[in-house]
């Protein structure tokens, strides 16, 4: 895999007044009225681009923004990524409409193209539309750019930015994907022993592929979430109206026999899913009907926090509960307090579980490694080929 220091070392004629293609992730939450909530991976693109300009390249950003289904939609514009980037990088970073050619660009300069998404050709499952589509991106550059995958958070999918570009340009890994392929091949390698994972998030049924593909790996798998009440189901447990997938209790009750799922013993209950709710702690058992739990009990920290302190090495991914909402923080809180104090290699698998460590105010220093991509990183672990990262090797 070509990297961006070979790139920026002798890649062919340098990057020196070159176009260079960066492929991003820029797929920030927003609120209502368009302000970025956090920034996390706009800040994670910063290091790759910003080599590139300092070094002269001509920097042409392409990343998306949600999942548009009509073409151009204003509330998907890349504008406000685009605003932040650039005071990030302490340089107006302009913004190319959908289909406007690129404005003329001095050695240094950032641009960035409005959403990729917009064309539907992007994510489309026909090689030849999304084989256009990249033929039209290149043509843009120039085939004489070089093409760079900076986007860890979209390397799983073959989509034409991320994986028919990268067949049509020289094509680098950036320093993000590098560090983050680099760190999940250290968990799926000889972590260190005791290995605890930490899952939680809604549906037991997302992941269920990753758990199946851990037990056998892994010491510990501790459950939190959404998706315990699955497991609880199992166990006999009534629920009452938490999140429920019936159709998974079966393989949730086989998964139970490895001996190495440890479960909630406590839960937070609420009569309504909402911060004004009344609430209270309730042990598994004791969940009432008309009730549901929506974060993990004080009781069941401390356990959680016992097996991550005996650990070595630690992977999280999704949160204990619904941390948005105040009432329901604490656990997640706990359980990532606990995986920062832990002294372990640990790696924080992205998506909410990233966004929750910024939200409650604990300290990224805290962990080895912080993922850009949730969905990536559960599918590297699985041992999926991600055909963002197998086009860079030339698997493809």
């Amino acid at each position: 895999m070509r990297t961006l220091d070979d790139l920026l070392v002798d890649g062919a004629e340098g990057v020196q007044g070159r176009t260079v293609l960066v492929r991003s992730d820029l797929n920030v939450p927003l609120d209502d009225d368009r302000n970025i909530t956090d920034d996390g991976r706009i800040r994670a693109s910063v290091p790759t681009i910003s080599a590139l300009s300092g070094a002269g390249a001509q920097v042409v950003v392409t990343a998306h923004l949600g999942r548009p289904k009509n073409g151009p939609e204003d509330r998907f514009s890349l504008a406000p990524a685009a605003e932040r980037l650039g005071e990030l990088l302490g340089a107006p970073v302009r913004l190319v409409e959908h289909g406007k050619p690129l404005p003329n660009m001095a050695a240094g300069d950032v641009v960035m193209l409005e959403n990729i998404r917009f064309d539907p050709r992007e994510t489309s499952k026909d090689d030849a539309e999304r084989g256009a589509f990249a033929d039209e991106l290149v043509s843009l550059v120039g085939d004489g750019a070089a093409f760079v995958s900076d986007g860890f958070g979209v390397v799983h999918r073959k989509q034409a930015s991320v994986y028919d570009v990268a067949q049509r340009l020289d094509a680098y890994a950036g320093g993000l994907v590098l560090s983050e392929v680099e760190v999940l091949r250290t968990l799926t390698g000889q972590p260190q022993r005791p290995y605890a994972v930490v899952l939680g998030g809604s549906k037991v049924s997302d992941k269920l592929a990753v758990i199946e593909a851990l037990l056998p790996k892994v010491d510990t798998l501790l459950v939190g979430g959404g998706m315990c009440f699955t497991f609880l189901a199992a166990q006999g447990h009534g629920v009452g109206s938490s999140l429920l997938e019936s159709d998974q209790i079966e393989g949730c009750r086989r998964l139970l026999e490895s001996g190495k799922i440890v479960l909630p013993t406590d839960v937070v209950v609420a009569d309504a899913f909402s911060a004004d709710a009344n609430t209270r702690t309730v042990p598994v058992d004791g969940i009432e009907d008309g009730w549901l739990g929506l974060d993990i009990g004080p009781e069941s920290v401390r356990e959680f926090a016992a097996r991550i302190e005996d650990a070595k090495t630690i992977f999280w991914n999704g949160p204990m509960g619904v941390f948005e909402l105040a009432p329901f923080a604490e656990g997640t809180r706990g359980v990532a307090q606990a995986v920062a104090d832990s002294g372990a290699f640990s790696v924080v698998g992205g998506g909410d579980s990233a966004a929750a460590v910024r939200a409650l105010g604990i300290g990224e220093d805290g962990f080895s490694h912080i993922s850009t991509g949730g969905g990536a990183s559960l599918e590297f672990l699985e041992g999926a080929t991600l055909p963002g990262v197998a086009v860079l090797e030339g698997e493809a």
